[in-house]
């Protein structure tokens, strides 16, 4: 029955093109706006640490005075963090900041380039689940005294090594020879949580060194650098030995046991400084934030973008609105027809299941029209406004939902009309035939 309601509800559209198209249009604009907000919501709400999310966590520290700002700061300074690394508490941990180095290569014809490079501990790839195409991290020893070691992306070894395994070649960074140890698989965490303080929804470094080399290098950093009083910072050693946040600082703990441990040890951490004469503050403390929660504490998903997808919502009911306008003239259109039919047999309930699947088909169309304009706004979005890659992608799940959300919200404005057609008296209709 529902293959041949589908056959009287295809001939009812071709009979009516005009007034078929508007609801089509008029429904599959409301999806596509519906669609765009939702898309770009999902995409920067994901979870990207997925298992992980509940044993990695940021690190953070109330180290300044009183009388500065009140709010815990998201990054760390270098000394806070170098002793950090000494606890044997976490599974692993990792100081890190981002930083940019020039690129060469021994090809005489390649050009330098200048590309964004994150400065880690070894510990760094295995938290954050890198994916390796090649080769892998560099050893403890680097870590702890230090080693021209990087690991680069695919993407870069193909553009300065030509691709392939090139694992014991030699890159040049700012003209220091540096060993390849490891070629990541294309890697791009949305967001990218372990970093939010650059820029949550920007790529991923395409370089990796070791964070032991920064006092030797003097890497400058790409990032926030914040301090809460005036130093007179001359050179790096002046910097490393401030008081200016500039580090990001994650740990892997694996089990509450063991944050419950870590947070004692944060606790006489805290202790021991405030006898060095830092954090003065009474309420100085140390505080762990697994993924989800540093998300949301950084704002990761702006309130904004739930209130356009409320919008969005709106506009569509505006749409459905006029949808059923038209649905409600289509059909009072046709009682004549239908008073024929309820005369020879046809009982309500088969005259207002034909028009609910006259309406899931218009309300299928119109989803379908729908993802072609949600597909537009977004790559117009990301040509216009520099959207990223991560965020100007029509997620696969929309594929599903968009006509699920046309075709129950179409039936939703089409259950009035047709409760109308089918409640008609078919003896009105008789008599003037």
């Amino acid at each position: 029955m529902f293959f041949y309601y589908l056959d009287l509800a295809w001939r009812s559209i071709k009979k009516t093109p005009f007034l078929s198209l508007l609801m089509v249009l008029a429904i599959s604009i409301g999806i596509g706006i519906t669609i765009t907000t939702l898309n770009i919501y999902k995409m920067a709400s994901i979870n990207p640490a997925g298992e992980r999310s509940s044993t990695l966590f940021a690190v953070q520290l109330l180290s300044q005075d009183v009388d500065t700002w009140q709010r815990i700061n998201e990054q760390i300074t270098y000394q806070d963090a170098t002793n950090l690394l000494k606890s044997e508490v976490p599974v692993r941990q990792t100081a890190m900041f981002r930083t940019g180095l020039a690129v060469q290569t021994e090809d005489e014809n390649f050009s330098p380039i200048l590309e964004g490079v994150r400065v880690v501990e070894g510990d760094f790839f295995s938290m954050f689940a890198v994916p390796f195409l090649h080769g892998g991290t560099w050893s403890k020893q680097v870590d702890q005294e230090g080693g021209y070691k990087v690991v680069i992306s695919e993407e870069l070894n193909n553009k300065a090594l030509g691709g392939g395994n090139n694992i014991g070649k030699t890159l040049m960074l700012n003209r220091k020879p540096y060993q390849v140890v490891g070629i990541t698989k294309t890697w791009q965490p949305s967001p990218k949580y372990y970093d939010v303080n650059n820029g949550a929804f920007n790529d991923s470094e395409q370089i990796f060194v070791p964070f032991s080399l920064a006092p030797i290098e003097e890497f400058e950093s790409w990032g926030n650098n914040n301090s809460w009083r005036h130093e007179d910072i001359r050179n790096y050693n002046d910097r490393l030995n401030s008081e200016m946040h500039w580090l990001q600082y994650w740990a892997e703990l694996s089990s509450p046991a063991m944050q419950q441990e870590y947070q004692e040890w944060l606790g006489r951490y805290i202790e021991q400084q405030k006898a060095l004469g830092r954090f003065k503050r009474p309420d100085a403390k140390g505080e762990i934030s697994d993924v989800a929660t540093w998300l949301t504490t950084n704002n990761v998903v702006p309130e904004d973008n739930k209130v356009l997808v409320g919008l969005s919502v709106l506009f569509l009911i505006v749409c459905l609105v006029n949808m059923l306008g038209l649905l409600l003239a289509k059909f009072l259109k046709r009682a004549p027809e239908v008073g024929v039919r309820r005369a020879i047999g046809a009982s309500r309930m088969q005259i207002f299941s034909q028009h609910l699947v006259e309406v899931g088909l218009i309300g299928f169309c119109g989803g379908v029209f729908g993802l072609l304009w949600a597909w537009g706004a977004l790559s117009l979005l990301a040509s216009k406004f520099d959207l990223t890659e991560s965020l100007s992608q029509l997620d696969q799940s929309m594929w599903f939902i968009a006509p699920v959300i046309a075709v129950s919200a179409a039936i939703i404005a089409g259950i009035y009309p047709a409760w109308r057609i089918c409640s008609t008296n078919p003896s009105v209709y008789l008599k003037s035939q």
